[in-house]
């Protein structure tokens, strides 16, 4: 059975950015209304909204409408909890923010959308998509992503990741939410460019990672929760390398957009817990960017990130996105601390 990975990667991107364009509008449909976020709790505690949903069924409707079949894509989200009279109300407040961007949708659309966004990965390649990554920067008002990649031959080969709240300008407030927010995007080999939302392919700038010298102070980046990444050890790890400002803390993997486009030098990961595993989805964009933006990404012991084994990043412990500069030096101290 053919796969995407037959497709040129040009049209892929296009697919992938005007699937996260529309994934971004309607999660924005429903930040405009505060009194409709509903947010439940999954089966690990972590929070889910309407948003995830809505975003999940949005990527799925509009990557079948651009690309042959079949596809196969593999999200975060499941549909079991807006199925039955126990989901109508979640499943309805959903759907109206599916038909902000494709009016013509029905309930049963987006439960049927959503459930096909739970494929297993095919070693012959596969989309991977986290349709509202920093739920909880989501809830507060502040930065998540909607970050779809494709995966090809065990590593992603197109990312479009859409920040509705960072900044398109490198000097912008990340603890703010900017009205209009960016899309980074960027394929294998191609190189990496950011625009803002809603406007033109042509309008999209490259960007480059952040040179680092011993002679400058390092700025990174961090998860503002503290349980996704142990906070003193990083403090610990940077002043091994340098002088450092206190790390900037956003949600999601607008943090590689961040890194991408040289207003921090790094972004670490460190796990807080032994048998913890990264999923594919929290990553595979955003380090395709970053990388293709010049940044070296890792786990926190120097191995490329490896996408070939199912939904987590099982041969892989946290993530070291950094300039090049910067980063032998961060592993080695990471060994250290």
């Amino acid at each position: 059975m053919p796969t995407h990975a037959a497709c040129p990667p040009t049209e892929l991107l296009r697919a992938a950015t005007a699937a996260v364009e529309a994934a971004c509008r309607a999660t924005r449909s429903v930040h405009d209304r505060p009194g409709e976020i509903h947010a439940h709790l999954k089966e690990d505690r972590s929070p889910v909204t309407i948003a995830d949903f809505a975003a999940q069924a949005v990527v799925v409707l509009t990557l079948e409408r651009l690309l042959p079949p079949p596809l196969r894509l593999v999200g975060e989200e499941r549909p079991e909890v807006l199925e039955g009279e126990a989901g109508r109300t979640l499943l309805d407040a959903a759907t109206a923010a599916v038909r902000t961007v494709l009016p013509d949708v029905r309930p049963e659309d987006v439960i049927a959308a959503v459930h096909r966004g739970t494929a297993e990965p095919d070693a012959r390649g596969f989309w991977t998509l986290d349709p509202v990554d920093g739920t909880k920067g989501f809830l507060r008002r502040q930065q998540y992503a909607v970050a779809l990649a494709f995966i090809a031959d065990g590593r992603p080969s197109v990312a479009a990741l859409g920040c509705p709240h960072l900044p398109a300008a490198i000097d912008g407030d990340v603890d703010s939410s900017d009205p209009r927010g960016c899309l980074a995007s960027a394929t294998l080999g191609g190189g990496a460019t950011i625009r803002p939302l809603g406007t033109a392919d042509g309008d999209a700038r490259r960007i480059r990672a952040a040179r680092w010298s011993p002679s400058t102070g390092i700025v990174s980046c961090e998860s503002v929760e503290s349980s996704h990444s142990k906070q003193d050890r990083t403090a610990a790890v940077l002043a091994r390398c340098g002088s450092s400002a206190p790390p900037v803390r956003l949600d999601s993997q607008c943090k590689y957009a961040v890194v991408a486009r040289g207003q921090a030098h790094a972004y670490l990961r460190l796990p807080t817990k032994k048998d913890y595993v990264e999923r594919i989805w929290d990553h595979a964009a955003g380090s395709l960017v970053a990388t293709e933006a010049g940044a070296v990404v890792t786990d926190c012991e120097g191995r490329p990130l490896d996408f070939r084994h199912g939904r987590g990043l099982e041969r892989n412990r946290g993530i070291v996105a950094a300039s090049p500069e910067l980063h032998p030096r961060l592993i080695e101290a990471i060994a250290r601390t």
